[in-house]
């Protein structure tokens, strides 16, 4: 699969446009990523799989453009989505990340934001770098803004992922509206952004973006699910928390449109308290199989899987890179619970 493909040019450009800053606040970006220890000791390790960058870089290819050529922006999308990680496990309070303390349990909340505050500054400038590989000012400026708006709607839509928390009035439609720009964003952009370095086809540039909004809502109601149903061991966080933190995921938007009577206000009752302990927890899921939640999440997913599967069949794309995007599409949204 791509992942392992581009993977070490990826982690390479990653580490060159930190290597000369020597500041302990660099050392907690460098334990974000897997890199070192909490004493700034290395260890074998990174942060997750890069789907960001790799479909980045593979939107270039399959478009026909030379990949190693975009390997800047596709740092600069990995470094965004990596200051977003930091200030969310500060928002939620998570103390765990991959199995392992969050930036913010170690150093504290303050430093932290200063941690995701200069990554976000950093992908800034590593996107310079594709002046060295003969991008034209012109679409470095492009790529520039489509990152940044990117940006922007991700921010909006974690103000409205945390807005929902106290609100008990959100329906299917704000849920969706909310992925679109917390998740869906930056992945429809990298592939923007991607395929935008490779080709000056208009048609093609918007067709990989649209193919990336829809895999990016598959991929962040996939993640709901498994959020509340998926193994520990293999999401790495704590099993129901999202639950225990009140989040308005899909399967609980869901729940509170279509539980009725008893079930709407238990479900009501439980998600007014200050704290949902474990009985609450069980209450909840009681609640979510009775409704069939997990198959009518997995249903939306797969719905949006078929969309952004369909929306790049018509599109000119070279062969190997175009099986590629499916196949990582398939693989984003039918992981192992």
């Amino acid at each position: 699969m791509a992942f392992e493909r581009y993977r070490s040019e990826i982690d390479a450009e990653l580490r060159s446009v930190l290597a000369e800053r020597e500041s302990p606040l660099y050392e907690m970006m460098r334990y974000h990523l897997g890199w070192v220890d909490e004493q700034g000791h290395p260890v074998q390790g990174s942060a997750g799989k890069a789907l960001r960058p790799t479909l980045l870089l593979l939107a270039c290819e399959a478009v026909g453009g030379t990949w190693h050529k975009a390997v800047p922006a596709a740092v600069a999308v990995e470094l965004v989505h990596n200051f977003s990680l930091i200030h969310d496990d500060i928002q939620d309070d998570d103390r765990e990340r991959r199995h392992r303390p969050t930036v913010w349990s170690i150093w504290g909340k303050p430093q932290a934001i200063n941690a995701g505050d200069a990554l976000a500054t950093i992908a800034g400038l590593a996107m310079l770098g594709l002046t060295q590989h003969g991008i034209s000012a012109e679409k470095q400026l492009r790529a520039h803004r489509l990152i940044y708006e990117a940006c922007l709607r991700m921010i909006e839509g974690q103000y409205l992922d945390i807005s929902y928390e106290s609100r008990f009035d959100i329906v299917v439609g704000d849920y969706l509206q909310m992925i679109e720009r917390k998740t869906a964003a930056l992945i429809a952009g990298s592939l923007e952004v991607g395929a935008l370095l490779g080709s000056n086809a208009e048609a093609i540039i918007r067709g990989l973006s649209n193919f990336g909004r829809n895999l990016g809502l598959a991929f962040q109601i996939m993640d709901d699910a498994l959020g509340i149903w998926g193994d520990e061991r293999k999401t790495g966080k704590p099993w129901g928390s999202d639950i225990q933190r009140k989040k308005k995921s899909l399967p609980i938007v869901y729940a509170l449109e279509k539980a009725e009577g008893k079930a709407k206000t238990e479900l009501l009752n439980i998600y007014k308290k200050e704290v949902i302990d474990d009985q609450d927890l069980d209450a909840v899921l009681r609640i979510l199989d009775a409704l069939q939640a997990q198959a009518y999440a997995q249903r939306i997913a797969h719905k949006y899987l078929d969309e952004a599967l369909e929306g790049i069949r018509g599109l000119p794309l070279a062969p190997s890179p175009r099986s590629e995007l499916e196949e990582m599409a398939r693989f984003v949204v039918e992981r192992d619970f």
